[in-house]
């Protein structure tokens, strides 16, 4: 899982990326939470996503936005952030050109990029967002969604408001043809403390049910989170 650093629209993003072991593997990418709460690709909940995806043999990348780490640039708060997320798309799918899809995670402002970019992205087959900021940011771009995915929230988050996130579940799943799995955690607050486990077993427990890369039976991907990259 070397780190990787490759050219975005403002200067050279820092990333961390998986390969994976076989040919023509679907392409997940994972987007953090903003900066100025601490986010960035080493986030505790970047770090469980990107583990979901790489031990479903995904050929999987995270990275820093613009002004973050070691990435160039400034921090701005949205667009620049998903002209990064598209950049870093592009460099995935440059050195991996037989992939059949792409998926796109996020968590709470990394969520709302993703969901841009998916927009953006026709080959984009599936989102998971975790603790989209609906109650801070207007969603409605997402109309029509072009493609089904997971939100998954803390029933206890004080930051992004559980309401507002499943407001924003029934807006898309009221778009015809797109099916939201929306899931709550009724214990966990914005940063999911002590609930890694359930999150993970919510995210395969989705890719499995969407037949998202290999198949990961719930109990044993339990033993996999002391290796998460």
């Amino acid at each position: 899982m070397p780190d990787v650093i490759f050219a975005g629209p403002a200067g050279r993003l820092e990333g961390r990326y998986s390969h994976a072991k076989v040919a023509g593997a679907p392409l997940a990418i994972v987007l953090h939470p903003a900066p100025k709460h601490g986010g960035d690709m080493n986030n505790a909940m970047t770090r469980l996503l990107y583990q979901a995806f790489m031990v479903r043999g995904f050929s999987v990348l995270r990275f820093n936005f613009r002004g973050v780490g070691r990435s160039e640039g400034e921090f701005c708060g949205e667009e620049g952030e998903i002209a990064d997320a598209a950049s870093a798309l592009d460099w995935m799918q440059d050195i991996n050109r037989a992939a059949p899809c792409t998926w796109v995670a996020g968590y709470s402002f990394g969520a709302l990029v993703g969901m841009q970019l998916l927009m953006r992205r026709p080959e984009v087959a599936g989102f998971v967002s975790v603790a989209p900021p609906a109650n801070l940011h207007d969603f409605t771009f997402l109309a029509p969604c072009p493609t089904p995915g997971l939100i998954l929230q803390g029933g206890q988050d004080t930051i992004v408001h559980e309401p507002a996130v499943a407001e924003l579940a029934r807006f898309i799943h009221a778009q015809k043809g797109i099916e939201v799995d929306y899931r709550v955690i009724s214990q966990a607050n914005h940063f999911f403390h002590n609930c890694g486990e359930e999150v993970m077993r919510h995210v395969h427990d989705h890719l499995n049910a969407a037949g998202a890369g290999r198949r990961v039976p719930l109990q044993a991907q339990q033993q996999r989170l002391a290796g998460a990259a």
